[in-house]
């Protein structure tokens, strides 16, 4: 008996010692991922400290010395630890249905793409849908939503790496109820468009973007910009905008920008800041002035930029706003008349007294084609504009309406625009924040068919490395704060952009002696390096300087979201 009593208290005893490693083990992986020993960037601008990472489940729960074990455990010894980069104009919309990894920005720490430069995936009604499918280049896919809304939730579902944010177009709302035609809204018609911006700060739009150089968004006036933006600032919502113009009227550009921010009561932001054209170069100082006075008196204005002196669009910048009138459709079918050619080739080679004329601003030499729908017309990527002209034995200025009209398409162009002492200069403002205003992409696959602009692969990495680290132009502390919490704090996006117990686990680890970016306009199609690990919602979408293939990715949506119908 009494042996019998000795077994069943060594039997409890045992129970008792396990149930203790199991409590203990418990506490010991108290965390799904520790990243240790790094040095800590949080956001704020502050200087950096030593110290561990805690994440559990979507959530940074600790951040300094955390004593608890994860069930991962990454060493960030010699590595920077900071909040996931905030991409302030993203053109990644249809790239991610293509490629869902994000390949281009995952590789730079970017964790969250924000679309809408006048352009975004919806409202679309039945017209749109069938226009944008049938213009669709080498991405193909069916539009399979209707409200910006739906097509956030349909890319979420579907599974994205990084996570995702829009504003509603200025120009997509304008489509929507009035077509492509240089029209103005009647009272009724402005009244639809103020009730869809509505709908979709609702949805969780982050205001309105607009993109005022090309048509349609052009033909828009400044009270109806006012009327619209005054409908996202009730829902808390922001103005930005790719400006009237960045060259010959960049000041006139800039108080449009003011004065719409200051009527509508909403902030607002400039899209890539630059001053584009040689003679337009030594307007920086006067627009800073403007910024700041406007800030001085109440206002919050803030910008963006790329880091290149060169910028990406089409052919479509290249001639007057009044051919294109109607869409892409009508502008072809106007370029093949020969007085309209006429009069659009000797509109090309003087400055637009109503429009932005980007190829006078860069001239043929200076303008490479990058992108073509028309198999037979892939051989010219890479090559000006000047030399195909020269090739076809004809002027630069028929030559790119000759390309418009066989390609269909406004035909993807890089012009070299900009000053390196202004991007050097503009680096240093400290309401500059940072866009690559591109597609984040993959260096395979259907990418491959189309040349790109390098800051579509390194303009991030780019900032941190030749602009922080080489040339010292600001501190790695404050170049973080620039894309993470300044930018999420000016969107209205709540618990990202920090390291803080509490906000969502978007975190990048990247090595400051090492972080570059290797794309050229040569060879663009490369990929930066120096960002070793990156977590979205906690967790790991780049490992060891690899995807995983993982897509925790979601849609970020504004202050309005739930709150503004």
């Amino acid at each position: 008996m009494a042996g019998t009593r000795r077994i069943a208290g060594s039997l409890a005893l045992v129970a008792s010692l396990l149930a203790l490693t199991a409590a203990q083990a418990a506490e010991d992986s108290a965390y799904d991922v520790v990243i240790r020993g790094g040095t800590i960037y949080d956001g704020s601008g502050k200087a950096p400290v030593k110290g561990d990472v805690a994440i559990k489940d979507d959530r940074i729960v600790a951040v300094g010395t955390v004593a608890g074990k994860g069930r991962s455990e990454v060493s960030a010894a010699g590595m920077a630890v900071a909040p996931g980069f905030i991409n302030m104009l993203s053109w990644a919309t249809e790239s991610l249905i293509a490629d869902p990894r994000s390949q281009s920005d995952i590789r730079q720490g970017v964790t969250l793409e924000v679309m809408g430069e006048g352009w975004s995936m919806g409202p679309m009604n039945a017209a749109m849908k069938r226009q944008e499918t049938e213009r669709q280049g080498d991405i193909k896919f069916d539009i399979g939503w209707t409200s910006l809304g739906d097509y956030l939730g349909w890319l979420e579902k579907r599974g994205v790496a990084t996570n995702v944010a829009s504003f509603v177009g200025a120009a997509t709302v304008r489509v929507h109820e009035l077509g492509e035609g240089d029209v103005d809204p009647t009272p009724e018609q402005l009244a639809k468009m103020r009730a869809l911006v509505r709908q979709a700060m609702d949805e969780g739009a982050l205001g309105v973007g607009s993109s005022l150089i090309y048509a349609p968004g052009s033909y828009a006036e400044t009270d109806e910009l006012v009327a619209l933006t005054s409908e996202a600032a009730k829902c808390g919502g922001m103005y930005i905008s790719h400006m009237r113009s960045e060259g010959d009227r960049l000041e006139e550009a800039v108080d449009e920008l003011i004065e719409i921010s200051r009527r509508s009561g909403a902030p607002a932001e400039i899209y890539h800041l630059k001053m584009a054209g040689r003679s337009n170069w030594g307007k920086l100082d006067a627009v800073v002035k403007k910024i700041e006075a406007a800030r001085a008196a109440g206002q919050r204005i803030t910008t963006d930029m790329y880091l290149y002196t060169a910028g990406a669009t089409g052919l479509d910048a290249a001639m007057p706003t009044w051919v294109q009138a109607g869409g892409l459709e009508a502008w072809i079918e106007r370029l093949k008349d020969p007085a309209t050619r006429a009069r659009v080739g000797a509109e090309m080679q003087k400055p637009g007294s109503d429009w932005e004329n980007l190829y006078i601003g860069a001239g043929a030499d200076k303008m490479i084609l990058s992108g073509f729908k028309n198999e037979k017309l892939k051989p010219l990527t890479g090559k000006t504009l000047a030399e195909v002209a020269a090739m076809r034995g004809k002027s630069p200025e028929e030559t790119a309406m000759d390309l418009v009209v066989e390609d269909g398409s406004r035909v993807g162009t890089v012009y070299f625009l900009m000053s390196e002492d202004n991007v050097r200069k503009q680096v240093q403002l400290p309401w500059m924040s940072f866009g690559s205003d591109a597609a984040s992409q993959a260096t395979e696959g259907v990418f491959l068919k189309s040349g790109a602009h390098p800051r579509t692969y390194g303009n991030f990495a780019r900032l941190l490395g030749r602009y922080v680290r080489d040339e010292k132009l600001i501190s790695l502390e404050e170049a973080v704060h620039r894309l993470t919490a300044m930018p999420a704090v000016n969107l209205g996006i709540k618990e990202r952009g920090a390291l803080k117990p509490g906000y969502y686990a978007d975190v990048v680890v990247f090595d400051p002696a090492t972080i570059a970016d290797r794309a050229t306009f040569e060879s663009p199609h490369q990929y930066s390096v120096g960002v070793r690990d990156v977590f979205v919602n906690g967790v790991a979408a780049l490992k060891d300087g690899e995807p995983t293939g993982a897509t925790p990715g979601r849609a970020v949506r504004g202050a309005g979201y739930g709150k503004c119908q």
